[in-house]
């Protein structure tokens, strides 16, 4: 199985040319400026709640900056959908959803890799500040959005940036919440559920979990075969630690003690290459770091982690 997913990386080349241009009275600029992200969506009706609600939280005069943004922009069917009572939010739960629908570079939707990629959004709202990630998935010409939200009209220009029209409010995720979106951690959610630890999950945490692959719980099936539910629940537990551990913070060496009873995996890192050495003296590879949600962050692993305590 190939695993379609990776971390948007972001190269913008920048040519600015200088024209030289006679000043006369008769002089016309053939190629009047396109609009701005702010103009285009006050001028046209099926942006009004957005923009009610991007003036409510004062956001306007951050759209109306230089940029470039990516903004995926609801119309108005698109927030009745949602069912979100904007008035029911303070204005700071409203402005974390509204920055949960911005990317600080432009991204046109042709330049999306096909598969899954996330994307650090302009939302600051994961534990100590972090920038909270954004499932991006593309099939064909098609491109969605956690698992949820689809890209109706894509790649309408601005002078700072680009905006993609989608069918529904996106919603900030936990660390339960990226899981579920994501089609690579089916077996992982439905072991969180049997073992009963997709509410402890969905709690403030902050979290780091070590998210595997289906394809590690298939290569773990006939271990995991032999273990009882609480067994079970202590290999789920052997992959939580307590706080936010993005990869930044990483070292050669470390030790991280996990929710199962403090039963400690080893940090590797050589290179750009990181893995974790469990409690039996295996080794699995991160495949992907900092997948981060509301609660806490995810790194993804090619294998199951497996305590000594069972």
């Amino acid at each position: 199985m190939t695993i379609k997913f990776s971390k948007l990386t972001l190269i913008l080349a920048f040519v600015l040319p200088t024209f030289f241009m006679a000043c006369g009275d008769d002089d016309v600029d053939p190629t009047p400026a396109d609009p701005s992200i702010v103009e285009i969506a006050t001028g046209d009706e099926q942006f009004s709640t957005l923009v009610t609600a991007l003036t409510r939280v004062g956001l306007v005069s951050v759209l109306e900056g230089d940029g470039p943004f990516t903004v995926f922009a609801p119309t108005n069917d698109a927030f009745t959908a949602s069912g979100v009572d904007l008035d029911a939010l303070s204005d700071a739960e409203l402005t974390d959803v509204l920055l949960y629908h911005v990317l600080g570079a432009e991204v046109n939707a042709n330049d999306i890799a096909e598969g899954q990629t996330y994307a650090s959004t302009a939302s600051t709202s994961g534990p100590d500040g972090t920038q909270l990630s954004l499932l991006i998935e593309k099939t064909g010409a098609a491109v969605k959005l956690n698992d949820a939200v689809n890209v109706t009209t894509a790649n309408v220009e601005a002078t700072n940036g680009i905006i993609h029209i989608v069918d529904n409010v996106i919603l900030p995720l936990d660390v339960v919440g990226h899981a579920i979106a994501n089609s690579n951690f089916t077996s992982l959610v439905t072991s969180l559920g049997a073992a009963d630890l997709v509410t402890t999950l969905q709690g403030d945490g902050p979290f780091t979990v070590m998210a595997p692959l289906n394809t590690a719980f298939t290569n773990a099936a006939t271990t995991i075969a032999t273990l009882n539910a609480d067994q079970v629940k202590q290999v789920l537990l052997y992959h939580v630690a307590s706080g936010n551990v993005q990869s930044g913070a990483l070292t050669n060496g470390q030790e991280i003690p996990s929710l199962n009873d403090g039963v400690k995996y080893t940090v590797n890192i050589d290179g750009d290459t990181v893995t974790l050495t469990d409690a039996n003296g295996d080794v699995s590879t991160v495949v992907l770091t900092d997948v981060q949600g509301t609660n806490g962050v995810i790194h993804v692993l090619d294998a199951v982690i497996v305590p000594d305590n069972l």
